[in-house]
């Protein structure tokens, strides 16, 4: 599949797998001077670019990168971004420092990965019931340690 991207700043950088066999592309920090996250703090970073996902049966999925989340306790504040088909807009990433020690963004620093995937676009229906299953009802630790 093809993803076009559009750069919203002339600074931004197109997206790039790190090697062939990377499932996502690194999304890089398109900003004019380094941002400190504080312990505890939030921070919108831009990427400088649009995408156009071709197809509505897929959308991008912008997970951290392993080595911001485990070095420096930087991860996405909202766990994984959706980037649905339609949106035209400049990607941007929520990041969160849930580390003891600030982290200073870099421009052009690599902050994330995003990762295109189908999805079912599926109907849903309101039912008066649903088929019962061996776990039911059981929820959070019901089939093992929690």
């Amino acid at each position: 599949m093809k993803i076009k991207v559009k750069k919203i700043n002339e600074k931004a950088v197109v997206p790039q797998r790190a090697t062939e066999g990377s499932a996502g592309a690194d999304l890089f920090a398109c900003i004019d001077e380094p941002v400190e996250i504080k312990p505890g703090e939030i921070k919108v970073i831009k990427t400088g670019i649009a995408i156009e996902i071709p197809d509505k049966n897929y959308a991008a999925f912008v997970y951290a990168r392993s080595g911001l989340g485990i070095k420096h306790g930087i991860c996405l504040s909202n766990g994984v971004g959706v980037i649905d088909s339609d949106y035209r807009g400049e990607i941007c990433v929520g990041l969160c420092n849930i580390s003891q020690t600030s982290y200073t963004v870099e421009p052009g620093e690599r902050v994330a990965q995003m990762v295109i995937m189908p999805v079912d676009c599926a109907v849903y229906e309101e039912v008066i019931d649903i088929n019962s299953t061996e776990r039911g009802t059981g929820g959070f630790g019901s089939t093992g340690k929690f």
